[in-house]
């Protein structure tokens, strides 16, 4: 297989991704939207499954978007001591950073969150009102794991490490 395939599959997958988080994103804002007509709008049936509903996905999208948001470095991140070091010090320290992200992510959410999952769906767990079983909504937790590992293995193999800010004199 040649990188040049493996590139265009690897952005297919980050755009499958993409368009699942808008899709519950989307998803979250028609269920938040019907929970409060139904509540308000006199003469509609108030719907009791729209609460349960809207945290399953936010849940989804937070942990979704957050990898996504990570990949194209929107996270959060403390600069100020690293902008201090040399260039060959702010790349080391970008460096510790995506190897710690791997790290943690391995540990975590990859293996933490199998071990949820696994449990979860061994108990027959269900969701109060939808009965959905929770194995499954709990599935995003190692499924988010698995891209967090993927983007900061795509930022060391493409050289995109953190590196902060020259500070200005």
């Amino acid at each position: 297989m040649t990188a040049s395939v493996m590139q265009r599959a690897w952005r297919n997958v980050v755009s499958v991704l993409e368009w699942l988080t808008v899709g519950l994103f989307a998803a979250l804002v028609l269920d938040v939207l019907w929970g409060v007509i139904s509540r308000y709008v006199p003469g509609i049936r108030p719907s009791d499954w729209t609460e349960e509903l809207a945290v399953y996905l936010l849940v989804w999208v937070s942990l979704l978007g957050g990898a996504l948001t990570y990949r194209d470095r929107g996270h959060l991140g403390v600069d100020y001591l690293v902008a201090k070091f040399d260039p060959a010090g702010r790349r080391l320290a970008g460096v510790v950073v995506e190897l710690s992200v791997i790290v943690f992510s391995v540990l975590v959410l990859c293996w933490g969150g199998w071990l949820l999952v696994s449990e979860a769906l061994a108990s027959g767990q269900l969701t109060p009102v939808l009965q959905w079983r929770m194995g499954f909504v709990y599935s995003v937790v190692p499924l988010s794991g698995i891209f967090f590992v993927a983007f900061s293995i795509e930022h060391l193999l493409t050289r995109q490490v953190v590196e902060a800010p020259v500070p200005e004199t």
